[in-house]
């Protein structure tokens, strides 16, 4: 039930210009899709003027006769207005209570405010389980922007203090960006809207995913620092930190994905979107970074057989050839012997 409330001066909530609009209004909102009736003080009157009209159907109008009005509101329920009728109430009964649908009769009703409301009448909005439902989703949706964009802008200032080092900040955030917009286009999937109760969650990935790509960025900076390649400073980060990154995002994603079997819908849902923003963080802190940071940070190019070995075949290589050039100075024991 979706209310509006019509502000007058007291004892004006029956004056005929007051109902008029009211009435004009019912007549919009029934033609909305989404409502299913509407109830007001305006069509009150119709339908009793018809019955004290032997039920003909030509009479179904609001008649501008304020005794008849005055009448017809004497009698009314004290639900379509308060004590000192100064305050009338229009109902609209919807179908469901999507967004789609409560943002049809908001836009509506907003309108007809913008072009209706005087000293003698304003439509104010709303009351009803779905008023309130669509003035969260306003809140909501304003809320959802904002908190993103404080987390994004805590999380870059801490990774700058960090790294200090921007390209090194786009390297991490990027890949918690995309994370972002692919829960919402899953959200938009699976029909997950956007509440009070899963708003944090967009958040919550943001803050988890940003410990796997400071896992990895920080040792490959640090390898960077020291001269080392970009694919070798990669390769060490995922012998030292990869490993656990990839451990923790398997833990995690396997943890919370297992309240997708629950019977609650909501725990469900936050289950798959949980879930997937762990696994998502993850590859693209293993996998997405480091193809970034090939383009963004600055790094020298690797000699292809440094990079195709171990470390402990690099130091075996090293020591064959040392003992070669050694074994070259001497001489055969044959030429010797033959030389005597």
């Amino acid at each position: 039930m979706f209310a509006v409330m019509v502000r007058t001066a007291p004892g004006g909530c029956s004056a005929y210009g007051t109902l008029k609009h009211v009435d004009d209004l019912d007549w919009q909102l029934r033609g909305l899709q989404g409502v299913d009736s509407t109830n007001s003080l305006a069509l009150l009157n119709r339908r009793v003027l018809v019955g004290l009209s032997e039920g003909s159907p030509k009479w179904y109008d609001l008649v501008n006769n304020q005794a008849t009005l005055n009448m017809v509101t004497a009698g009314a329920p004290r639900g379509l207005y308060n004590d000192d009728c100064s305050l009338l109430t229009l109902y609209a009964y919807l179908n469901d209570h999507k967004a789609d649908t409560l943002a049809r009769v908001v836009d509506s009703v907003q309108a007809f405010a913008q072009a209706n409301d005087s000293e003698q009448a304003s439509f104010l909005m709303a009351a009803g389980s779905a008023g309130i439902e669509a003035a969260t989703n306003q809140v909501v949706k304003q809320a959802n922007r904002d908190m993103l964009w404080w987390v994004y802008g805590a999380v870059i200032v801490l990774c700058l203090v960090t790294f200090r080092s921007w390209r090194a900040v786009l390297c991490a955030v990027l890949p918690l960006v995309l994370t972002s917009i692919l829960c919402e286009a899953l959200m938009v999937a699976l029909g997950i809207g956007v509440k009070v109760a899963t708003l944090p969650v967009i958040a919550l990935g943001v803050g988890i995913g940003v410990d796997y790509a400071l896992y990895v960025m920080s040792i490959v900076l640090a390898q960077l620092r020291q001269g080392a390649s970009l694919s070798q400073a990669y390769y060490r980060a995922l012998l030292f930190t990869g490993k656990v990154v990839m451990l923790t995002g398997i833990t995690l994603a396997i943890g919370v994905g297992t309240w997708i079997f629950s019977p609650i819908k909501f725990q469900a849902d936050m289950g798959v979107l949980l879930a997937f923003m762990f696994v998502w963080n993850m590859v693209g802190a293993l996998i997405l970074l480091p193809a970034l940071a090939y383009f963004l940070l600055p790094h020298r190019k690797a000699c292809t057989e440094q990079l195709t070995l171990p470390a402990h075949e690099h130091t075996r290589r090293e020591h064959s050839s040392g003992m070669l050039e050694q074994g070259a100075s001497f001489r055969p024991l044959e030429e010797v012997s033959h030389g005597r």
